[in-house]
């Protein structure tokens, strides 16, 4: 056990307790953090991202149920655990009805605790003894914080690990590749080969040879017999991007193979059988498309068995600073080696920019910028015209409604790593005010450091 580095966040407003099931747990090889109400645990739970969450029911301010409800609309797949001396089955009941992954009583049993927690973490895949790096190293490629990515990609982890067939979502740009990669490395195909198509960039009258093969001799030009992407997927992963664009009559080939699981290359009478995962991704919205019989309806209920919608790049500004810098890096690393930084005036330009091409575009700003640098330094005037956008603003705090501002400042100090007076520049206030917003909200600064 002592192997684990899964984290647990304890909830608890009594700070003897806390500590008695802390080193409980740190004794068990777990890494622990703790907070004394909801509202801390909410702040905290952004910065240390937890695999399980430990909380009493009763507490000062939000109960364990109403941080429960938070957190689930932060991560549904975080599993939480509350514990309660007032316990009763009524409660037990809805509890667990409504999400919540066990119930327990105080006085607790530590091996009970011990089990529950195993049981939690099991149920999400974050068991077994895998260090971090380990557990980590499908989604290396990923580079992310943000909140939403974290829900994301625990959904990915989970649906990878079994045979259904995923249709990825998403605006162009966002990365659809990147995640069907790493939902194959994540999977029992992963010593298969993944072999991507996109749909659009072949033309109508190859497609389908392309996808399912052909004979020598069964089309003008088949000198020779062709295995098809299929073949060679197989034992693998096949990922078919821009699906929304497959011919109609390509779209009833594919639906045979999910099917029969066998393909029929072009001029043959022999089926084949294949063993192949299928992830398939589009920008499209495909009931629209169904709506317009331009897609169809049965096939796109083989592809939807599990659907993944990765978010637009202005929903995750918190991760612009980590993937403008993971950019910089390699492409450094691929010219002249010279490492470069971006101004804080250029960091904040990237910040507010709307990027309506998502995380290509923004590489794109940045390839362009490394390229005109002639200093160490990227500066905001290097940025402008490769945005070619107006620039939208981060909305002031003082405007922000109040039941938001602790998001507001989690997103903040995630931009920002931890800077307060950065963070308090963004938000329109001076750094005195900004301490005492969190204060407020029991945002604890350092916690969000690199």
């Amino acid at each position: 056990m002592s192997e684990k580095k899964c984290r647990i966040l304890l909830v608890d407003d009594e700070a003897d307790l806390l500590r008695l099931w802390k080193l409980r747990l740190q004794s068990s090889g777990y890494e622990v953090s703790v907070a004394e109400c909801a509202e801390e645990a909410l702040a905290t739970f952004a910065a240390v991202k937890p695999d399980v969450v430990l909380t009493d029911l009763r507490m000062p301010g939000l109960d364990g149920m109403a941080l429960f409800e938070a957190i689930r609309n932060l991560n549904k797949s975080i599993p939480v655990i509350i514990i309660t001396a007032h316990g009763s089955i009524p409660e037990a009941v809805e509890a667990t009805r409504q999400g919540v992954f066990s119930f327990l009583t105080k006085p607790i049993d530590g091996n009970e605790l011990l089990e529950e927690i195993e049981k939690a973490l099991e149920s999400t895949g974050g068991s077994g003894g895998d260090s971090s790096g380990e557990r980590e190293e499908w989604r290396r490629e990923i580079v992310s914080r943000s909140a939403l990515m974290d829900e994301l990609l625990s959904r990915a982890k989970l649906v990878a690990e079994t045979d259904s067939t995923i249709l990825i979502r998403g605006e162009s740009g966002t990365g659809k590749e990147l995640l069907a990669i790493a939902l194959h490395k994540a999977s029992n195909y992963s010593k298969g080969p993944f072999i991507p198509v996109n749909c659009t960039a072949i033309p109508e009258t190859l497609l389908e040879s392309e996808l399912f093969g052909h004979v020598k001799g069964s089309f003008t030009g088949a000198s020779r017999s062709y295995a098809g992407l299929f073949q060679s997927a197989h034992n693998g992963t096949l990922f078919l991007d821009e699906i929304g664009d497959m011919p109609l009559h390509i779209q009833v080939k594919l639906l045979r193979v999910l099917q029969d699981r066998q393909i029929r290359p072009v001029g043959s009478s022999q089926p084949v059988p294949v063993n192949v995962r299928i992830i398939s991704a589009t920008h499209r919205n495909l009931e629209e498309a169904i709506q317009a019989n331009a897609f169809r309806e049965d096939l796109f209920y083989r592809l939807n068995v599990v659907s993944l919608e990765l978010p637009a790049l202005h929903k995750r500004k918190e991760d612009i600073p980590l993937l403008a810098e993971h950019f910089v890096s390699v492409l450094t690393e691929r010219g002249d080696g010279k490492p470069k930084k971006f101004t804080p005036e250029a960091m904040q330009t990237l910040v507010e920019a709307p990027w309506p091409g998502n995380v290509r575009q923004l590489y794109n700003v940045v390839e362009n910028a490394v390229a005109l640098a002639t200093s160490s330094f990227i500066t905001e005037e290097l940025l402008y015209d490769a945005i070619k956008t107006n620039q939208k603003k981060i909305v002031p705090l003082a405007e922000a409604r109040r039941q938001f501002e602790q998001q507001y400042l989690i997103q903040l100090l995630q931009t920002t790593r931890g800077n307060v007076s950065q963070a308090a520049r963004l938000a329109h206030r001076n750094r005195t005010d900004f301490y005492k917003l969190l204060n407020r909200h029991h945002i604890v600064p350092s916690l969000f450091k690199s």
